[in-house]
């Protein structure tokens, strides 16, 4: 089934729609859960929630791409678990990893306050044009590892290319990253 007609099924409220969507995302949605959460368990608990989210959103919202509005759900979703369950402690996963490899070029934002909340709009804003203005191949490896928080070897594989220059590549793009920031006036 492709997706306008799953979007369709939600907008009649017909409950066949998350079964299909279950069916055709549950893989890529499981896979964007544990990368962050770095628990199958959980990971489920995240999509489930992530099919409830949809149900309630679509008869107000019709997305364009199904995809990445379910993946977007689901990220949000699952870095607000991590959240939580980790106030006290650190977990190895790979949303932490990738997190502290950004550390270097991206000071932390958002939090709650109306500066806060500035803040994170404005650096998505510009790193979303440093994105526009690399090449495929850096945009696809730092979406990959940094937005979607997969593994340098999962990056490496699906962007058939090996781990070191995976790591070059990643290397090179925060540097890259971090100057343009600087050069943007975004205080680091």
């Amino acid at each position: 089934m492709n997706d306008t007609m799953i979007v369709d099924l939600y907008w009649n409220r017909d409950e066949t729609a998350i079964k299909e969507t279950e069916k055709k995302y549950s893989k890529y949605l499981m896979k964007i859960a544990f990368n962050v959460v770095g628990s199958l368990e959980d990971g489920k608990e995240i999509v489930n929630d992530t099919y409830l989210k949809a149900w309630n959103s679509m008869p107000t919202h019709r997305p364009n791409v199904l995809s990445a509005y379910l993946g977007k759900i689901t990220r949000e979703s699952s870095i607000d678990f991590f959240r939580k369950s980790t106030r006290k402690k650190r977990q190895g996963s790979q949303y932490t990893l990738s997190l502290s490899e950004l550390e270097e070029c991206i000071s932390s934002t958002g939090g709650g306050s109306p500066e806060e909340e500035y803040e994170t709009k404005l650096l998505t804003e510009l790193i979303d044009k440093w994105l526009d203005s690399v090449s495929k191949e850096i945009r696809n490896v730092f979406v990959g590892r940094y937005y979607y928080m997969d593994s340098v070897k999962d990056v490496a594989a699906y962007c058939n290319m090996s781990e070191s220059k995976t790591k070059s590549i990643l290397f090179r793009a925060r540097k890259g990253l971090k100057e343009f920031l600087e050069r943007e006036g975004y205080v680091l």
